[in-house]
């Protein structure tokens, strides 16, 4: 892709102010685009939008397909008379500081059940029409996620209710080789799929059939949210878009083993004939750990997917597509050799290498899709073969300003090395916020930082913005951490750990005047403001605008009219 020289700010939504416990596509977000628009910021990374699991990793996400209904805006409802100020008025006061999965999905759940009820009232509106249109156009995987989410949440009540019955002591025997305690009380109480009733792991039709009559009211729930969820998010792209903001989407390589996607297509992945895991995804000991990081995805049998002419993936991506302007793909250097760890294994140490589909499975996507707006997630251990196939087929790959420092000018991360093909982020949402990193850093690094900026180290987070900026990488992006100058305590994720993850939030006091011109003034001077061009899009739709309108014309000309009777 010809992208254009510009910059803008990582910032996933769950971390926008909001009063409801966790940001969502509410005013707030509005206000953040203009805060990108008056500080000179074209680009907008978020992170997967999917529903988020235990542990609230956006990387582990229930559907590769769904939305976090989480991020539906209660005020935006109520805008739309799906709730009453009322409802909003009463919400608890949660922290703005952190986000609270805890208390926010019970309230949140409690709104939405209200606002589908009202929804259903409102029969025969635009809106009613518009939902059934959704419903047809997304049922390839609407359906299954519908249906696996009112699974998941019958029988997550039910084994409360029960809790340590014969039917859990029943399947901690069968699975007693296969998990450990730990997560034998996990996959049960939390309605893992591979739990629930014989002819549902099976998919049998008549089964399905049953369930999907009883939880009528929950499913239709479910995608009357998914309705919704992508109805704000488009609203919102829209408003960044018309102000020259382009949104940086991102795809997992891998799908979450507890998902709408390894239920409904079990034989896509390595998964044995009771649902569990043969083999799961990880990567090897790197920079952020020493055991290496053991993910536990489920992964693909890429013959199966070939077979179908990688149809799963094409779909994948044009949906993400149609929400976002440009793709980054995770761990990209899995789709030349993926690290498989055998199911079971503590740590990721024992996995083995083995071929992914390269340039086959981009090839048939380019073939459908056409020109792929993609940035490759080319971190890690990287070979040759990984930078020859990411060349090839033209995508950016990444650079970290963090992984820099060590001394040797040769250093691909040193921004003097990179190639204009290349997007430099100061750190991600997997590294410490700069000044924790500059902070916790050796005297030897941080004395080579300060003489390769010819600095004091006193202002290290605006110091590295202003070199991702004066780079020749075609983007720059910097966490909005960074942006504001917070330390480690503030970072989004630390891998290989499960405690206290994805819980950053600002507040909207935090984004002042100051910093928006400082930063408008470091895209000025260093050619990051992109010029505003028409896109294919738009013209093909003025151009269908017109045609309509020559089509209706002639068609006018051509009626006979009637005699006046005299």
């Amino acid at each position: 892709m010809n992208f254009q020289r510009s910059s803008g700010i990582l910032l996933h939504p769950s971390s926008l102010p909001s009063k409801f416990g966790i940001g969502d596509f509410g005013p707030n977000a509005y206000k953040f685009v203009d805060f990108l628009e008056k500080s000179g910021q074209h680009l907008w990374q978020i992170l997967p939008l999917g529903p988020t699991s235990f542990g609230d990793s956006p990387y582990q996400s229930f559907s590769t397909f769904a939305g976090n209904t989480l991020f539906i805006s209660p005020e935006v409802l109520c805008q739309k008379g799906y709730l009453e100020e009322r409802d909003v008025e009463l919400a608890p006061i949660f922290s703005c500081k952190k986000t609270d999965y805890g208390n926010a999905i019970p309230f949140k759940r409690g709104l939405f059940e209200k606002a589908h009820r009202r929804f259903q009232k409102k029969a025969f509106t635009a809106d009613q029409v518009a939902f059934q249109k959704f419903c047809e156009k997304n049922s390839f995987w609407l359906e299954d996620y519908a249906l696996f989410a009112s699974l998941k949440d019958y029988f997550i009540a039910e084994r409360q209710e029960a809790g340590f019955s014969n039917e859990f002591f029943a399947f901690e025997e069968k699975t007693a080789k296969k998990l450990s305690k730990n997560l034998q009380k996990d996959y049960y109480f939390g309605a893992v799929w591979s739990t629930w009733p014989e002819e549902l792991v099976n998919r049998e039709y008549g089964a399905l059939e049953k369930w999907k009559r009883k939880l009528t009211t929950a499913i239709d729930r479910y995608k009357f949210l998914q309705f919704e969820f992508f109805s704000q998010w488009e609203a919102l792209k829209q408003y960044a878009n018309e102000k020259n903001i382009k949104i940086i989407g991102d795809v997992p390589i891998f799908v979450a083993y507890d998902s709408a996607d390894t239920w409904a297509n079990p034989k896509n992945y390595y998964i044995d004939e009771k649902g569990f895991p043969t083999v799961v995804a990880g990567v090897p000991p790197d920079y952020f750990s020493e055991t290496g990081q053991l993910w536990g995805n489920p992964l693909y049998r890429w013959e199966e997917q070939e077979k179908t002419g990688y149809k799963w993936w094409i779909d994948r991506i044009r949906c993400t597509l149609n929400m976002v302007d440009i793709l980054r793909i995770d761990h990209f250097r899995g789709f030349e050799s993926y690290w498989a760890v055998p199911f079971g294994d503590r740590d990721a140490t024992k996995g083995e290498w083995r071929k992914g589909p390269a340039e086959k499975l981009f090839k048939a996507v380019e073939k459908e899709l056409g020109n792929l707006p993609i940035i490759a997630e080319d971190l890690g251990i990287i070979t040759d073969d990984v930078r020859e196939l990411r060349k090839k087929l033209g995508f950016p790959g990444m650079r970290i300003l963090h992984f820099a420092f060590n001394d040797d000018s040769k250093n691909d991360y040193l921004p003097h090395n990179y190639e204009p093909n290349t997007v430099v982020y100061t750190g991600t949402h997997d590294n410490d916020t700069t000044i924790g990193w500059y902070t916790n850093g050796t005297e030897h690094e941080k004395d080579y930082v300060r003489r390769y900026m010819n600095i004091s180290g006193d202002d290290i987070a605006w110091d590295m913005i202003r070199l991702a900026m004066s780079s020749s990488a075609v983007f720059a992006i910097f966490p909005i951490q960074d942006m504001l100058r917070l330390d480690g305590s503030h970072r989004m994720n630390i891998p290989s750990t499960s405690n206290s993850n994805w819980q950053f939030r600002f507040e909207l006091s935090q984004l002042n005047e100051d910093d928006a011109n400082g930063l408008r003034y470091l895209s000025e001077l260093f050619n990051r403001i992109p010029e505003i061009k028409e896109t294919v899009e738009q013209k093909d739709v003025s151009e269908e605008i017109e045609e309509e309108v020559v089509a209706v014309n002639k068609k006018e000309k051509s009626i006979k009219r009637p005699k006046r009777r005299r």
